[in-house]
């Protein structure tokens, strides 16, 4: 019996030790387990990231060959390190610091030693490589442009980097990760996933075939094709008419909010940060403080919005009962605060809501932005309201675009003005430039075309997007899809829309009409200043337009924005006439036009000292 009852624990343990082994051999040994073990090699094999196409299926990046030269310091025997320099067109100290690098990074795992060669330095090198242990080619893909426009909106790629690899267990050194723009926001989905086959070595670190016969292998998926929301031929055109010139321009479609541009002025080329010179490139663009083409002006430049703002103020005072569209204030070629007179340059007169628009009179929405909050028994009161109405049209707060960066804007609110004037200590006089679009209010350009949106589609937009289809299959995510409406209700919108399709008939910008097409616009100039030698000096006025069309259908909503552009009807409001017959006819009728502003530049203006350290100072704009 004691013979049996030992034999029995004997085979227990036995079946116990052979499962726990066959367990760990078979289930739980993870790729990653994998990876720690000296006597196995990882070979990945990288998929091609996918495509971006534009709303009409028109390629705008696909990619290329390229080839790594990689390094396992471990494997490195004793070579010419003068001549093998040489062969890779690079200089011996350089080569010396990135050995060192990747023995850091791991003595037995693959870094990229030279980076990105192009097709005729492959040729060159493949046949000698075998001359270098521990040295081999590894092919990749790197990114072709169809297009020499977007380069803000498409954004670049670039080796991941120390923080990269802290972050995301996913990525080796020396992979390649988006860094801005589309190819930051949907990097998952573009870069597909690599494949990898793992090689047992023996005691001699030579390579005796496939660890496990090749069950842990996996192959590369590849990244799948995107449709983005941008028309690349608009794209194209405004970034054309942005020659010369610094500012933004964004498109949307009303009826969804889907982004037809996104330009940012003065641009490049982005091939240019693609290949062995991407990093010379990109420093000459990055530290070009003056044009500062890598800083994306659609989204992150946050001007006064000017006389555009002007329409928001009626709607809010309509919306307060405050005022009715017949209602009438006096222009006295201006309005006085206090016993100071602020300038108008609508000729005075007698004003209602809708000469207040097409005119642009600054003293008939003062007026109307007063009595905003002359309805209640306090300023805090007052502004409360005024900020939840502006607010409501996408301002002051991020819009919730799928893209990677972007600035606020502002509305102020109580607390803003607390903090300078003190609790109960200021009234609408304090802040009466708001009423004009100055004053502490500020917007990117998105935010104004998002503005000019909402009041198209008379009271609702929807948070402007880029994405449209993933490998075909649209995509309805519903932060997208569902409206959003503002604190104005419908019936208001449409004396403030019959003013801005004045302001084209006969108003500021009535000889910027479009044979057959009937737009909506609103101009805007805004004052720029700033301090010379603590003296405050006026600079070249800023330039803004924000339009839609058609008025009663719109398919189009943009707001165009140009540094020292003079008055709004001038460099912006000649642009936008030109994007929206662009979009909606598909020509230019208008070509004496088309070439003013495809040759004109500003480069004049911003050659003058101080010209690029403006900030905003509470004056009049109209």
């Amino acid at each position: 019996m004691k013979k049996i009852l030992l034999s029995s624990i004997i085979i227990i343990i036995g079946i116990t030790f052979v499962g726990r082994l066959s367990y760990l051999q078979i289930f739980s040994f993870s790729p990653n387990q994998v990876l720690e073990d000296s006597a196995i090699k990882a070979i990945y094999d990288y998929p091609e990231r996918g495509y971006i196409y534009d709303r009409k299926g028109k390629l705008l990046v696909a990619n290329q060959p390229a080839y790594d030269v990689m390094v396992i310091p471990r494997e490195v025997k004793p070579l010419d390190t003068l001549e093998f320099c040489q062969l890779l067109r690079i200089e011996k100290e350089k080569f010396i610091e990135k050995l060192r690098k990747a023995r850091v990074y791991s003595p037995r795992l693959p870094s990229v030693l030279v980076p990105q060669l192009s097709k005729e330095d492959y040729a060159r090198l493949q046949e000698k490589m075998r001359k270098y242990e521990g040295f081999y080619i590894q092919k990749r893909s790197l990114r072709y442009y169809n297009t020499k426009s977007g380069a803000n909106v498409l954004g670049y790629i670039s080796e991941v980097n120390e923080t990269d690899l802290l972050k995301n267990p996913y990525y080796v050194q020396g992979e390649l990760t988006g860094r801005t723009g589309i190819e930051k926001e949907y990097e998952e989905i573009l870069r597909g996933r690599k494949g990898v086959k793992f090689i047992q070595k023996d005691r001699f670190n030579r390579d005796i075939g496939p660890y496990k016969n090749g069950i842990l292998d996996t192959l590369p998926e590849q990244g799948k094709e995107l449709y983005v929301t941008l028309d690349k031929t608009l794209q194209e055109y405004g970034e054309k008419l942005m020659n010369g010139k610094r500012g933004g321009i964004v498109a949307l479609e009303p009826a969804t909010g889907e982004i037809l541009t996104l330009i940012s002025g003065p641009t490049y080329d982005p091939a240019l940060l693609v290949g062995r010179e991407r990093s010379r490139n990109y420093s000459k663009l990055h530290y070009d403080t003056i044009s500062k083409p890598t800083w994306d002006r659609a989204i992150l430049a946050e001007p006064s919005p000017g006389s555009p703002f002007k329409t928001l103020n009626a709607l809010v005072a309509l919306q307060e009962g405050v005022i009715k569209p017949e209602t009438t204030i006096r222009c006295y070629n201006g309005f006085y605060v206090g016993n100071t007179l602020r300038g108008c340059h609508c000729g005075g007169g007698i004003r209602n809501m809708n000469t207040g628009i097409y005119k642009s009179c600054n003293a008939y929405f003062a007026g109307t932005f007063r009595k905003i909050y002359d309805k209640y028994k306090t300023t805090d009161e007052g502004m409360d309201v005024w900020s939840a109405h502006m607010k409501s049209f996408g301002l002051g707060n991020f819009l919730g675009y799928d893209l990677p960066t972007g600035r606020p804007g502002r509305i102020p609110d109580k607390d803003y003005y607390d903090r300078f004037y003190g609790d109960n200590r200021w009234s609408s006089s304090y802040i009466i430039s708001n009423s004009i679009g100055q004053g502490e209010v500020a917007a990117t350009p998105i935010q104004l075309a998002n503005m000019a949106a909402a009041i198209a589609n008379r009271g609702h937009y929807f948070t402007p997007h880029i994405l449209k289809k993933i490998d075909g299959i649209p995509i309805s995510k519903p932060e997208f899809t569902k409206p959003k409406y503002t604190t104005i209700d419908k019936k208001h919108f449409d004396p403030v829309v019959r003013g801005m399709s004045d302001v084209y008939t006969k108003g500021t910008a009535k000889w910027l009409q479009v044979p057959g097409i009937e737009i909506a616009g609103k101009t805007g100039t805004v004052e720029n200043y700033t301090r010379i030698d603590g003296v405050k000096t006026q600079l070249t006025d800023h330039s803004i337009f924000v339009a839609f069309a058609p008025v009663d259908n719109p398919k189009i909503a943009l707001a165009v924005f140009i540094e020292h552009g003079y008055y709004g009807s001038r460099y912006a409001g000649h642009i936008a006439s030109l994007m929206i017959e662009k979009y909606l006819k598909g020509i230019i009728t208008r070509t004496d036009l088309e070439k003013r502003m495809l040759d004109k530049t500003l480069e004049h203006e911003y050659a003058k000292p101080y010209s690029g350290e403006e900030f905003k100072i509470n004056e009049y704009v109209w």
